[in-house]
């Protein structure tokens, strides 16, 4: 690794505004960059519908980057941080694979700077100072405990946490009553730390926040509690975006990480835009698949106005994946299987619609694993050519930045050659359900909606109460383009079952639960903690990617 000053010194930084952690990580402070237009082009990577190991999103964004430089062009990446529950859990670490990754990787995948656990902090305050009224205030205070909806959070993967019950004890142990956790990469915080353009946008929002109803039925805020000059205390210093390296020595700006299933599934706002006041071309991603992590790029982080639509934006798949959605079963994904390849390709054309109803130039790329053959790739390639789409293979987990050349290419010949004509998906007049609905039969492929009485319940309230004009983030599973994960390949006309919804003034949003979603997970039979170890050294074992 080279030391981060000096990979901050090639993005032009006055070290003045570069704050070490350490010889490989660092703080920046946005007004370095002050002045500068946001002049960079950005490229995002989005997915085809993923297998329960994932297909290299990460992987294929650092690996891009890295090209990108090959190629003499002044590129970084912009990524979401890994939260620290999946990396013990199922997942393992997020920071890429192979000759793409982000490097310190397995600081990066653990406490890195801190961030989580300030945002961790910030959202169980406001908590604690929400429960404190209803302690103090009693039933005729600011808060009905009754309606008192603010959960705790933790960055872990704790089932058990679910569903709880505090105050119990003594008359100064609180007030009895149920709530819950949620992971941190669900909390309303962590959207609006993603999605705030500066210090001020940031505690104004988390002023907005709804933490429960009145007597009189009214939201009460966190303003209204008092909180958000304390929280936002506890955030400022997170809020500077992280910079890292790529294993190439390509500059990384990794900074905050909402989920995309639960969440709406990218990296801080901040962190973007300084990387294209600084970058020419700039790399993000977004969660999960197009209809999940793209929609909502879309559709929530351009509407900010604090970030352009992409220039471009590249669709990852695996022959495994399609394979998978071809039907064949995860432990024989290996086997070579032209016709499941082809079966599978529908999953992927949707992935290819959805983009192209945003009006975006497009590339789909393959990310290759040892197992794939000349025979399925060669199917790979005639379907793209009969879709009429760019498309290019990509070896980066094995080769870097030079496996990823061809990609690049292709990516920047979409970037100065094809049209690009941008258009959000819903207008923000139109009412709540309507937005959903538009949402399940455009990008989702359903056939209609069914709102269950309590989510219909929540989204009248919710425009009574003036909230109307905001955007719709669908928290729905990973595993489907429908809202059951059974359903794979390209479902159609099915109904998306909206069974709640929650309110995310601050964020700015509405969001939508469908199907059985769970905001905690729990961890698997074989977690990966069992795996992960120190040596002696000091050096951590066992963490992948």
């Amino acid at each position: 690794m080279k030391p981060i000053a000096e990979i901050a010194g090639r993005l032009g930084l006055d070290p003045a505004f570069v704050e070490p952690y350490g010889r490989a990580k660092a703080k920046i402070d946005p007004r370095g960059a002050a002045g500068r237009p946001p002049a960079g082009k950005l490229i995002l990577v989005t997915a085809m519908t993923p297998t329960p190991a994932g297909e290299g999103k990460t992987t294929t964004a650092i690996g891009l980057v890295d090209a990108l430089v090959r190629l003499g062009k002044r590129a970084a990446a912009a990524l979401r941080e890994p939260s620290i529950g999946p990396v013990f859990g199922m997942k393992g670490g997020a920071t890429g694979g192979g000759a793409a990754r982000v490097v310190p990787s397995d600081e990066i995948n653990l406490h890195f700077t801190g961030d989580f656990h300030a945002i961790t902090a910030a959202h169980n305050l406001l908590a604690a100072m929400a429960d404190n009224r209803l302690h103090f205030d009693g039933a005729c205070g600011l808060l009905d405990d009754r309606t008192l909806g603010w959960k705790r959070v933790l960055d872990m993967n704790d089932r058990s946490l679910r569903e709880i019950i505090v105050g119990l004890g003594e008359a100064f142990s609180g007030v009895a009553r149920e709530t819950s956790f949620d992971i941190t990469a669900a909390s309303e915080i962590m959207a609006i730390f993603c999605l705030a353009r500066d210090l001020s946008d940031l505690k104004a929002r988390i002023g907005r926040v709804v933490v429960g109803y009145g007597s009189d039925g009214r939201p009460v805020t966190a303003a209204q509690v008092k909180a958000q000059g304390a929280m936002t205390a506890l955030l400022k210093d997170a809020l500077k975006p992280n910079l890292v390296q790529t294993l190439e020595g390509a500059p990384a700006f990794v900074h905050g990480g909402p989920f995309a299933n639960i969440a709406h599934g990218t990296n801080s706002v901040i962190a973007t835009a300084l990387a294209l006041r600084l970058a020419d071309y700039v790399v993000t991603e977004c969660g999960f698949a197009s209809d999940l992590g793209a929609e909502k790029f879309f559709d929530i982080v351009v509407r900010t106005g604090e970030i352009p639509p992409p220039a471009a934006c590249v669709l990852v798949a695996t022959l495994r994946s399609l394979k998978f959605h071809g039907g064949i079963k995860l432990d024989a994904l290996n086997a070579e299987n032209p016709a499941a390849v082809e079966r599978g390709y529908d999953n992927l054309r949707k992935h290819i619609e959805n983009v192209r109803a945003f009006g975006l130039p497009l590339v789909v790329t393959l990310n290759r694993f040892p197992a794939d053959t000349d025979a399925e790739l060669a199917v790979f390639e005639e379907l793209c050519r009969r879709e009429g789409v760019r498309s290019a293979a990509s070896d980066v987990y094995r080769l870097g930045g030079e496996g990823g050349l061809g990609l690049a290419r292709e990516v920047l010949a979409a970037v100065e050659s094809d049209p690009s004509h941008f258009e959000f998906l819903y207008p923000l007049e139109s009412a709540l359900p309507e937005k959903i609905e538009t949402i399940a039969r455009r990008i989702y492929g359903a056939g209609r909606v069914d709102l269950e009485p309590r989510a219909r319940r929540k989204l009248q309230r919710f425009e009574s109460d003036g909230y109307r004009g905001v955007p719709v983030c669908v928290a729905k599973t990973q595993y489907s383009l429908s809202d059951d994960p059974r359903l794979l390949g390209r479902p159609r006309n099915f109904a998306l079952k909206v069974t709640d919804a929650s309110l995310s003034a601050g964020a700015g949003f509405v969001v939508a639960f469908c199907g059985e979603i769970m905001t905690m997970p729990g961890l698997p039979r074989t977690p990966a903690a069992e795996k992960i170890d120190v040596a002696d050294d000091g050096s951590v074992t066992g963490i992948t990617g």
